[in-house]
């Protein structure tokens, strides 16, 4: 399953000991994804299969329950860092990693950036109504037209951030920021 069989022994302790750094590597940081370093490790192993893998074949190969593997997957699911696919004959389930990783950061900047966003963004609008509404009420106030003056100011600007926030996130789903970051195209 691993594309390492009838390799000699000591080229495949060379490729297993590269490939044991790369998961490592990758479990460690996907805490940025919010993902567990458990988690993270089932995805670099499942980065180097050549073929769909099943829950039990995770669950043997990280020495894990198929409870644990299962909680993984559906978290990998979620940020659609994987993919459930088909295979003819099988009756389980089967997941593979999205090997698009340009779109895979796509989707999770979308899923949990869109949200902040939009939640941030309903806030600003709000505050910004009321303290209008109250400099409105007050307007011969002249400490309170400072102090709402500031506030105010305060919000458009981030308001404005979170509109170019907006266009951002509007341009990976697009696929739009690829012409002014282009993808790299890897060595040969």
């Amino acid at each position: 399953m691993n594309g390492l069989e009838g390799i000699a022994p000591e080229q495949e302790e060379l490729i297993q000991k590269a490939r044991k750094r790369v998961i490592e590597s990758i479990g460690k940081n996907m805490d940025l994804y919010g993902i567990t370093l458990s988690h993270g490790l089932l995805y670099g192993l499942m980065f180097f299969q050549n073929k769909p893998m099943t829950l039990d074949e995770m669950g043997e190969a990280m020495e894990m329950s198929k409870t644990s593997m299962s909680t993984g997957i559906r978290s990998l699911l979620d940020l659609k860092m994987v993919n459930q696919v088909w295979e003819k004959g099988s009756r389980k389930d089967l997941y593979e990693v999205e090997s698009d990783w340009y779109q895979t950061f796509a989707d999770y900047f979308d899923i949990k950036w869109r949200k902040a966003l939009e939640i941030n963004l309903q806030s600003m609008r709000k505050s910004l109504a009321e303290l209008q509404d109250l400099s409105n009420r007050f307007p011969d106030d002249e400490l309170l037209q400072t102090c709402l003056s500031r506030d105010i100011d305060k919000i458009k600007h981030a308001i404005a951030y979170y509109k170019w926030l907006d266009k951002l996130i509007d341009s990976f789903e697009t696929g739009d920021i690829y012409q002014f970051i282009p993808k790299e195209t890897p060595d040969k």
